[in-house]
């Protein structure tokens, strides 16, 4: 039981303090899931994220349920999925009986221009710290690391520049790389020494 309340208020505590979505949820996944908890080693955060981004459904709601799942079956799943909804919900909840009022309040304008900006900083942390962990790993490290970068530079030169980029697309293609690239070869080496 004890267990059940922990995944609960780690995953509320992820739900009620973030803003922007999944990918600013990642550095906080990270913290609560990886160092606090060691629910979860750094690579299965990264594997799990890739497979909540590629699944139906938010990546934190994803995460959450997997790493509530792995803790304590699926009473773990249901608090930990619980956990990062309910702070949403009672926020908008709330909002929904003063909403009209708030949208005239010009402060309320330049609060999310501040937290807009504390998001991307979130994102950007969480991409520096998978890119780091990336070199952490011995086969592959300097390509893997090379590819990470050059993918998140490439999609990030295509937003700003206003080019779409399809998410799927992109999966499919680091997929592809990642089989030629990080396949087993005969003698157990991957395509790249360490």
């Amino acid at each position: 039981m004890k267990r059940l309340g922990e995944l609960f208020w780690a995953f509320f505590r992820i739900g009620a303090l973030t803003f922007g979505g999944g990918y600013a949820m990642i550095a906080l996944l990270d913290h609560e899931c990886v160092e606090k908890h060691q629910w979860l080693t750094a690579d299965e955060l990264m594997d799990i994220t890739v497979v909540a981004e590629s699944t139906p459904g938010p990546i934190a709601i994803n995460c959450a349920t997997y790493t509530g799942w792995r803790q304590a079956g699926l009473a773990g799943a249901v608090s930990a999925t619980v956990g990062i909804v309910l702070p949403a919900f009672l926020l908008f909840w709330g909002l929904s009986f003063c909403f009209e009022e708030l949208l005239d309040l010009p402060v309320l304008e330049w609060a999310f221009r501040g937290i807009r900006a504390a998001v991307a900083v979130l994102v950007l942390e969480a991409g520096a710290k998978m890119l780091l962990k990336l070199r952490k790993k011995p086969q592959g490290r300097s390509l893997r690391t090379g590819l990470a970068a050059a993918g998140f530079g490439l999609a990030l030169l295509a937003r700003v520049l206003g080019w779409p980029i399809s998410t799927i697309e992109l999966m499919l293609l680091a997929g592809i790389a990642g089989v030629l690239l990080f396949r087993e070869t005969p003698a157990g080496k991957g395509a790249e020494n360490p």
